[in-house]
This record gives C-alpha cells, structure tokens and sequence, in this order.
C-alpha cells in the first residue's frame, strides 16, 4: 500500500538526531542498506520516516511502467521496458517518491508478487502480478514491527534490498524485476529481537527513546499543537529549513561519486571492526558508505575521522556479540573514540 499523505516536516521533528541522519544517508547512498530503528513507541520514528520522503527529489521514471524503470537506466529496466524500447522510444514521465508500507500480515506472494501458472503453461505467456518489491521500486519500503514478520518473509526483503532485484519462481517459470529502494524497519524489542543473521543485514541500526530533557519534550508538545491546528500555515513555516535539507540531499546524491575515500580511512574502519571483534567484511563496506554519504552531505571533497566518527556507532550497534554474565568485552564507545582518536 502506498502511503502519499500530507506530512509532519522532517526538520521539525526535534531531537532523534541519529535517526535522522541515519534516514538521510540511506536516501543519499541505498546501497548502505537500509536502516533499523529500534525504540519503543511513540518517538517519531514512522513520521521521520514519512517525513523523509518530502526532501527526495523528483524521479524520472518510464511512462506506464509498473516499476518505476528509469529511462536513462537500460541495464536496470524490467522484461516490459526492453520490449517496449524495441518500438521506439519510451514515454517518459516524472514522480515524487513514495513510502511503499508493508502490512504486518503479508503474504510472500503479496511480497514478491504472483506467477499466472495457467496462462504460462496454456499460452506460453509471463503474466506477472506484481507485489510490494514492485511498488517500493525506486521508493521508500516502509517495514513497521519487522520483528514480528516471518523469518522468510524478512529474508526475503534483505535479499531483494541487497541485490536490487526480485525473482519469482514458480513450477519452472521465472520472473525477475528491478527492486532497489530504500528499506527502513522499525521495531519495539519489547516486543520481541530479530535472529543476530538478520539483524547484521541491515546497514545501520539506530537506538532511539523517549526525550528526557524538559525544553525538548515541551517543544514536541507545542509544535504538535501548531500542527493539529493549522498544518498549512506549519509547513510554510518550516518551508524554508526543508528546502535547505532538500538542496543538500539533492546535492550530496550527485555529488557522493566524487567524495574521495582513502586508504587510510579504510584501514581506520577495519581497525574498529577488528578491535570491536565483528563477524564478516559487511561492517567494513557499510562503514564506508556510509562516512562517503556523510561527507557528501557536508560538502566535504574526502572523508575524514570525523565522517567515521559520526556513522561508526549506527554500522556497528547491531553488530558487536552480547556478553553474557556481565563478564565484559569490547566497549562500543570507548573502542570507536579511541580509534577516532588514533586517526
């Protein structure tokens, strides 16, 4: 189900700054790989979320198309667009980006869409009913509770978010389609955690609570209340602070190829995620997407410490094995900030 509603500003939402920020690097770079938020009810994290989809910029996408194919992207259109391009040119029109929501019930056929086994073996034809990995195509996938999903139904999302594209199959028959987007996931680890296979999927993972401090909780209040009672005049207000996010999103998206990543940075993040004890190489790439997306969104030329400094926590918070028995083992903070230091 799409969600296009009229939204909560992004940058009125206060506090939960490495939400936001987590949310905004995943919009500059996808292949970070999406972003867990893990926190308990009420703490902005599905209106960040919508709110988000506001700042993206404009698609171009192919007239018609069920998934949204880029014109200027043959490589990555679906089976329809390579057919259609054969006759001609293809239409071509513009789109705002959307938040595609999974519901909590879904099917995996409603996931990954449905094969008519009938029409293929009678007629030799692919009549394909495209599912949510159609939808989310180039959007926002919006996953609320995906720890309360199927073990399968979440692997399959990853997979898909991994390989940027979905593939049917059915008795023999095959369907494959272009499915990249943005994956956001939410949960209440009271109410349940996901596998630690699944959980190390994600790019990043973000803790996020109630506000404790006084001024902030009172401000939440207060701009709520502006917005219940006049929403216009509330997104006029803060129109000006969206179009400065907006500006540098748009930037650093066109801008992320040329941010320089050196050597010495790499060698930094292996450094942290080989004291912090961490499985596998994902941490690794996933740290240093991410600084480039930071750096990019600073307009900064080449990543540096800092870059690390600020994502570090969000790659590897989800990542670093539990200790049982309070017997200790690597400090998330005090590795990171020493590493930072040493940099």
């Amino acid at each position: 189900m799409a969600i296009d509603r009229y939204s909560y500003p992004f940058t009125a939402i206060v506090g939960q700054e490495e939400m936001k920020l987590a949310l905004v690097l995943n919009a500059i770079n996808p292949s970070i790989g999406g972003v867990l938020i893990r926190g308990e009810k009420g703490t902005g994290k599905s209106t960040a979320v919508r709110a988000l989809a506001h700042l993206l910029p404009d698609q171009q996408v192919v007239d018609g198309c069920h998934f949204g194919c880029h014109p200027e992207d043959p490589e990555d259109w679906c089976a329809d667009c390579r057919d259609r391009a054969q006759s001609g040119d293809l239409p071509v029109t513009t789109r705002r980006m959307r938040v595609v929501e999974l519901p909590i019930n879904a099917s995996e056929d409603r996931v990954v869409g449905t094969i008519d086994l009938e029409a293929a073996l009678k007629e030799g034809s692919r009549r394909f009913e495209p599912g949510v990995l159609a939808e989310a195509n180039r959007n926002i996938l919006y996953v609320d509770e995906v720890n309360l999903l199927d073990d399968h139904i979440v692997d399959v999302l990853l997979d898909a978010a991994a390989m940027g594209v979905n593939t049917v199959e059915r008795e023999g028959v095959s369907v494959s389609h272009p499915s990249r987007f943005i994956l956001v996931g939410t949960m209440n680890p009271e109410e349940g955690e996901l596998r630690p296979q699944l959980l190390d999927r994600f790019g990043l993972c973000v803790d996020v609570e109630g506000i404790r401090d006084l001024d902030q909780r009172v401000a939440i209040v207060e701009k709520r209340s502006d917005w219940e009672d006049d929403p216009h005049k509330f997104v006029r207000d803060h129109a000006d602070d969206e179009q400065d996010v907006r500006s540098h999103i748009a930037e650093a998206i066109a801008t992320l190829p040329e941010v320089d990543l050196p050597r010495e940075i790499l060698r930094l993040i292996a450094q942290i995620s080989i004291a912090l004890e961490v499985d596998g190489h994902r941490s690794d790439l996933v740290c240093a997407r991410a600084a480039q997306a930071k750096a990019a969104f600073d307009s900064a030329e080449q990543v540096k410490t800092t870059h690390v400094g600020w994502v570090a926590e969000m790659v590897f918070a989800h990542r670093v094995h539990s200790v049982p028995f309070g017997k200790g083992g690597p400090n998330l903070a005090e590795v990171i900030a020493r590493m930072i230091g040493q940099g």
